[in-house]
Order: C-alpha cells, then sequence, then structure tokens
C-alpha cells in the first residue's frame, strides 16, 4: 500500500515531543544524550502518522469508487496486511484482515477494501471494534446483502508485557446479513480465507 502523506502541524508536534521529553525524563534517560536528541520529535511525529485515520475522509475516498453493477456473488479480499495500535497501552498490534461482502445493486473499487481497513486501523483501537466499524461501513455504503470481515492480529501489549503469550493471535470476526444467518455463505467465505 502506498503510504500516506502526514502532515505534521508543527504546534502540535511540538506540543507532543514535550510529552515524550518528559517521558524519558521519567524514565532515566538523559535527553541529551546524542541518540535522544531528536527522539521526542521523532516519536511525536510516528504518533501522527500512526494515527492518520482520524483525519481522514471516508466519505470522500469511498463515494467516489461505488459503481452501480448487476452482480450478487461473493467478493472477497483476503489477507489484508493491517497495523494498529492498542488504544490501552498504545502499543502495536498487527496481522490480516479478510473482508467480504454480496453486492445487491452496488459494488467498491477493490482497492478500497485495504483503505478502508487502513483508515480504521490508523487510530488508537481495539481489534473488536475495528472489526465491526469496517463491517458496519460496508453495510452502510452499499446496502449489500452481507458482509463478513474475520481479523486475526498478533497484540505486542500481551506478547512483550503482562502475560507474555507469545504465538497466541487474537480473531475477531463480524458477520451482517446473510453472513450471519445464513451457514452456507459463512463457510463459503471461511473456506475461500482458508485456501
Amino acid at each position: 500500500m502506498t503510504p500516506n502523506i502526514v502532515d505534521f502541524p508543527e504546534d502540535k508536534t511540538n506540543k507532543l515531543a514535550s510529552h515524550v521529553l518528559g517521558i524519558l525524563k521519567e524514565l532515566g534517560e538523559d535527553p541529551k544524550r546524542e541518540g535522544l536528541l531528536r527522539t521526542p520529535n521523532r516519536v511525536a511525529k510516528a504518533y501522527f502518522e500512526l494515527t492518520r485515520g482520524y483525519n481522514a475522509n471516508l466519505d470522500a475516498i469511498i463515494n467516489k469508487a461505488i459503481f452501480k453493477e448487476n452482480y450478487n456473488e461473493m467478493v472477497v479480499v483476503k489477507d489484508i496486511r493491517f497495523y494498529s495500535l492498542c488504544e490501552h497501552h498504545m502499543l502495536p498490534f498487527f496481522g490480516k484482515a479478510h473482508v467480504a461482502y454480496i453486492p445487491k445493486g452496488k459494488i467498491v473499487g477493490l482497492s478500497k477494501i485495504p483503505k478502508i481497513v487502513e483508515i480504521f486501523a490508523s487510530r488508537l483501537q481495539v481489534q473488536e471494534r475495528l472489526t465491526q466499524q469496517i463491517a458496519e461501513l460496508l453495510k452502510e455504503k452499499l446496502q449489500p446483502m452481507g458482509v463478513g470481515v474475520i481479523m486475526e492480529a498478533r497484540h505486542l501489549c500481551m506478547e512483550m508485557r503482562g502475560v507474555e503469550s507469545v504465538d497466541s493471535p487474537t480473531v475477531t470476526s463480524a458477520m451482517l446479513g446473510s453472513f450471519r444467518t445464513d451457514a452456507r455463505t459463512r463457510k463459503e467465505f471461511l473456506s475461500i480465507i482458508q485456501k
């Protein structure tokens, strides 16, 4: 995916950098040490980039890519890589998303589905809400027969701290419309993403 160009507003960057400077001091680090001299500014810019989804205009991105089409079979975009920050510890979680829908007269440009995942992931998140937001947006914009979203992720807040549980991915799903009510539709989706 092409990286987004992120605007780094100088006043906000400086304010956030001053907080990072305080964190370094509280940790017992010497912020004047060569390797840390520019760290507060780099961290501030990194957080703006990692949370760029707050400033994205989903309507502008999606509305221009919805097309009338007489197609009513499942559309699946699988293995969409995503990176997000856990809102509880502001540590990364990352993995793959699988997104499917069954059109009812409208389709969306395929490149918009990974973009939707990226936008919602580029916010402070919990995986459960992230999964639901993707499904609900597609339902709202396309009014399809159904939407299915499955996300599998590793959470560094679990792996690096706390229980230190490694190799325990978290899987979440959101099944709307026919994906919820029709076991055959759900089974087809699961079969496709497991291939």
